[in-house]
């Protein structure tokens, strides 16, 4: 977690790194827990024409056969997508820490209780994974980066769709979220993956963005 205080240091965002300890981890998960029942800002569906879901669509391509991970997928909103828009695929999991929130993600979806640092599942068990405004709450962002590639098959495809520490302090946040640099999480994907890219983006196509959200798009 030393990487951390080196990419914050004033940036905005708190220079100290809280380890995920059983305490926070509670924490956290009782967070969510309580959100869960909170469906205006935790909604159980998401408008398909939103970019963020148009960017994990285009990118992953076809999925007929295909197994897909979405962490810290919530109630299922962009699972539940990609299920509708791909039938033929093999399977479509959601990881979660929140049993609350699991609560919403019902089959054709499968869902695991488990924090983004220790994933209860095989290596090179997916052939894509993403995650969207989640990896910002794993405390052990750089273990979180390396679980979710270990999951990921050689030549599989992973999005992390989260925010720009630039724009630290513009929204409320609780005291383990963390935003990310641009070519930092960059350089830190870039262990585990042989191709990595970035671009900021916009809850639509055709609004430019503003710089808040950032994609980072990678191959294993």
């Amino acid at each position: 977690m030393r990487w951390l205080s080196r990419i914050f240091s004033g940036s905005g965002v708190p220079k100290a790194s809280l380890g995920l300890t059983p305490e926070l981890e509670r924490r956290i998960r009782e967070s969510f827990d309580e959100s869960a029942t909170d469906e205006e800002h935790f909604p159980v569906t998401i408008d398909p024409r939103i970019y963020h879901v148009q960017l994990i669509l285009n990118y992953f391509g076809d999925l007929s056969g295909r197994r897909v991970l979405d962490l810290g997928c919530g109630k299922g909103r962009f699972a539940r997508v990609l299920a509708e828009r791909h039938p033929a695929s093999k399977l479509i999991s959601g990881v979660d820490i929140s049993t609350a929130m699991l609560a919403f993600v019902r089959p054709p979806l499968a869902a695991c209780a488990a924090t983004m640092t220790a994933l209860p599942l095989a290596d090179a068990a997916f052939d894509c994974v993403y995650a969207t405004e989640s990896l910002e709450h794993a405390v052990d962002i750089e273990k979180a980066v390396a679980e979710m590639c270990r999951v990921l098959k050689p030549g599989g495809r992973l999005v992390i769709i989260d925010k720009n520490a630039e724009h630290w302090g513009k929204l409320k946040t609780p005291e383990w979220e963390r935003w990310f640099h641009r070519a930092e999480l960059e350089k830190l994907v870039a262990r585990h993956c042989r191709t990595v890219s970035s671009q900021f983006i916009s809850y639509w196509e055709d609004v430019e963005p503003d710089g808040m959200f950032l994609a980072w798009l990678a191959e294993k």
